[in-house]
């Protein structure tokens, strides 16, 4: 610690200080008032409220002044110049005292603050009545660290941080800055004297790329008017209610004329209007928060507090919300707490040292990837995603976060060879800090927000994903179910002459459907990579394909789960999603691509307005088997049902492209049965073969009291109800 004047002196001129506050501004020396400044472009200086000059303390920019001890009020401005006709007043940074509470300190460091990004960043502060910029930032390992930016040239010397205790945050108010300041940290490292420029972990707006520094960002000015959204999402019962959503990456769904992105207020105007007309319940969001590479789909995120500056500003993504809540659609969004890049501006060794990663590379890296893990096992870590967390669902109101490769992070040994990962403290290889977190995770958010759901992509076993913390399970509200997805993909990939060889394809997936929460998903990383599109992953000549196409959607829309399909697969896209130019929209004017379209919003309202298809989709009273055991014609017929079984429907599919005459399957009770939906329908581009009513006879057959004879049509599944009236 320095204790005289010349090593004060000394570390302040080398940039080195972790106090300047114990040297620069108002000090008390021998009975005198003494201010010193260091304004390195300074010829001259002086104290404007004594119109009193400074004098220059050697040659590198360090002013002096003393006087009596009572000249002087608390915060005081200094006027300096340049010599070239540049000059600056402002309140001087080191006469305020500190500005974060100890209390917000203490609750991060224990990995206890659900909101630190109100105290952590770039935030407007007013100080006995004096407006600037409040910064305050994580780095334990550093030396010395100072504010940059446009407004102070990007010199480290100006305007250095204090450090609060050993806590490992440093502050420091900066009066007169204004929303719109460009700014980083500069971190001298404390053990290798490396400096670092680094973009804020906890900005909330930034530089549109490939710039990459961080924006003090005004206050919201947006007015909500979505408070009866909030209030139904936290009153229903989201179990029970229809729930499918439209996967959307905003940068490749529409383009203006000149292929440029479109802002998050066209965005919201046109997506709104054609989810609505579409029947989607939900969209979600391939991530949005800042990221520097486009080919990552966001999904290397480098601001996790910040919506991308690509489609507009954070109110515009607020409108964005707003708009889709006003019309009934709910928002969610990809968040990737699993890894993050290693751009230098990031958070790769923020400090110089491992701060937000593991030092190991067997723990903190992604040889797959190239990405860093997090280190789950530090409270502030853990402190900065959850609060990410918080921060979506409490200032954009968004409805739920879909968690980017959850299996990666439960497991050690994900994606490595032996001896390439480091067993836990039992010699397993469950990540305990990652399980410990995604719990504190799911309780934290939605046990604060009810209705706000949080997603799974996990891809393996894990026991108990979407079972209460409480009951040993991870918390998670849903997961997606990637085994379904795989086995239903497999299966329809086939030609139909052999897909009786593969029939428990379709029907293991109901030996665990009601294991979890689950969400069938056709996402997008199921049209890229050369896995072609849905629509080219079906075999047979055009017509058989789209056929096919039409056939597995109505599989999905009356399976139990809820659904998500990313965007072009409602229009049967022909090629792989292509992230650089927005979809293939013209392919509408083809009468086929428009079937399909018509066939999934048909889909879409049957699945919101009839309870059987929805009200139990994750419980095993909502389904029952007619048939799953006829492999030789390929034939699949199932019922759909509400609790009290008064409400049900039937499902018939047919993967093959010879027509059944004649098919007979049990029914629950008497009466007519009326076709409501039929994939094969003349409308969606089919042959128009089906059974507009059948009446039930007096037959028993597969366990049920009665029986009806169908026509069941190629390649398309048809749903049927009782007949009323």
């Amino acid at each position: 610690m320095p204790t005289s004047y010349n090593e004060h002196l000394q570390r302040i001129l080398d940039s080195r200080h972790h106090d300047p506050f114990a040297f620069l501004g108002r000090h008390m020396e021998a009975g005198q008032c003494v201010v010193r400044a260091l304004l390195p472009f300074a010829r001259e200086a002086g104290i404007m409220e004594l119109n009193a000059p400074m004098k220059p303390v050697g040659k590198q920019g360090l002013f002096e002044w003393r006087g009596p001890r009572d000249a002087l009020p608390s915060h005081y401005r200094i006027r300096w110049s340049d010599g070239h006709g540049h000059e600056q007043i402002a309140y001087d940074p080191y006469c305020f005292a500190p500005q974060v509470p100890d209390f917000d300190i203490h609750l991060f460091n224990e990995g206890r603050h659900w909101h630190a990004y109100r105290f952590l960043g770039a935030h407007l502060h007013e100080v006995d009545g004096i407006q600037g910029v409040r910064f305050a930032v994580w780095a334990p390992a550093a030396e010395r660290v100072s504010v940059v930016g446009d407004f102070n040239r990007w010199d480290g010397r100006c305007h250095p941080m204090r450090v609060r205790g050993g806590s490992g945050v440093w502050e420091l108010f900066i009066p007169g800055m204004a929303p719109g300041a460009l700014y980083k940290y500069e971190i001298r490292n404390r053990d290798t004297d490396a400096i670092l420029l680094k973009a804020d972990p906890y900005g909330q707006r930034f530089e549109l790329r490939p710039r990459t520094a961080a924006v003090v960002s005004p206050p919201s000015r947006f007015q909500w008017s979505d408070q009866a959204w909030l209030a139904d999402r936290c009153n229903e019962a989201w179990l029970h209610r229809p729930m499918s959503v439209y996967e959307v990456h905003l940068g490749s769904w529409r383009r203006d004329a000149d292929g440029q992105f479109l802002n998050y207020r066209e965005l919201a105007r046109e997506l709104v209007d054609y989810v609505t007309r579409m029947g989607f319940t939900h969209v979600e969001l391939l991530p949005i928060t800042e990221h520097p590479y486009d080919g990552s789909w966001g999904y290397q995120t480098t601001g996790y507090y910040a919506p991308t500056s690509r489609f507009g500003e954070p109110d515009d993504f607020r409108y964005f919300v707003n708009l889709c809540h006003e019309h009934g659609i709910g928002v969610l969004l990809d968040w990737a707490p699993g890894h993050f890049p290693k751009d230098a501006h990031g958070l790769a060794r923020f400090d110089g040292s491992a701060l937000y990663e593991h030092e190991d590379p067997r723990l903190g890296e992604h040889r797959d990837w190239g990405t860093l893990i997090f280190n789950y096992g530090r409270n502030e870590v853990r402190n900065f995603l959850v609060s990410s967390a918080m921060y979506w669902v409490e200032e954009f109101h968004i409805d739920g976060l879909r968690v980017d490769a959850v299996a990666s992070m439960l497991y050690l040994d994900y994606s490595r060879e032996p001896g390439d990962w480091v067993p836990n403290k039992f010699g397993g290889n469950e990540n305990l800090d990652a399980i410990e977190f995604l719990r504190e995770l799911n309780s934290t958010v939605q046990g604060r927000h009810p209705g706000a759901l949080i997603i799974a992509e996990e891809s393996t076993s894990w026991p108990q994903v979407t079972r209460p913390t409480w009951l040993g399970g991870l918390g998670f509200a849903m997961k997606w179910n990637m085994g379904w997805m795989n086995d239903t993909l497999d299966y329809f990939k086939k030609d139909p002459i052999h897909r009786h060889y593969h029939h428990d394809r379709l029907t293991f997936g109901l030996l665990y459907a009601f294991t979890e929460n689950f969400v069938l998903p056709f996402s997008h990383d199921e049209v890229v990579h050369g896995k072609r599109s849905l629509l080219y992953r079906m075999p047979g000549d055009e017509w058989q394909r789209f056929a096919n196409l039409r056939l597995l959607y109505t599989l999905m829309w009356s399976y139990p789960g809820k659904k998500l399909l990313f965007m072009g697969c409602e229009i049967g896209q022909g090629n792989e999603w292509d992230a650089s130019r927005e979809m293939e929209w013209h392919l509408l004017q083809y009468p086929f691509h428009e079937g399909v379209q018509r066939l999934v919003a048909d889909l879409n309202r049957l699945y919101r307005e009839q309870p059987a298809l929805h009200h139990l989709d994750f419980e095993w009273q909502g389904f029952d088997w007619i048939d799953c055991h006829d492999a030789a014609q390929s034939v699949l017929s199932y019922l759909r049902k509400t609790e009290d079984g008064n409400q049900f429907i039937i499902s018939a599919l047919n993967f093959t492209p010879v027509p059944r005459e004649g098919y007979r399957i049990g029914v629950p009770g008497p009466g007519r049965y009326r076709e409501i939906f039929n994939s094969d329908s003349h409308y969606y581009g089919g042959g128009n073969l089906g059974n507009l009513e059948v009446e039930a006879e007096d037959i028993p057959w597969m366990g049920k009291p009665y029986s009806v004879v169908l026509t069941l049509p190629p390649l398309a599944g048809i749903l049927l109800q009782p007949a009323t009236g």
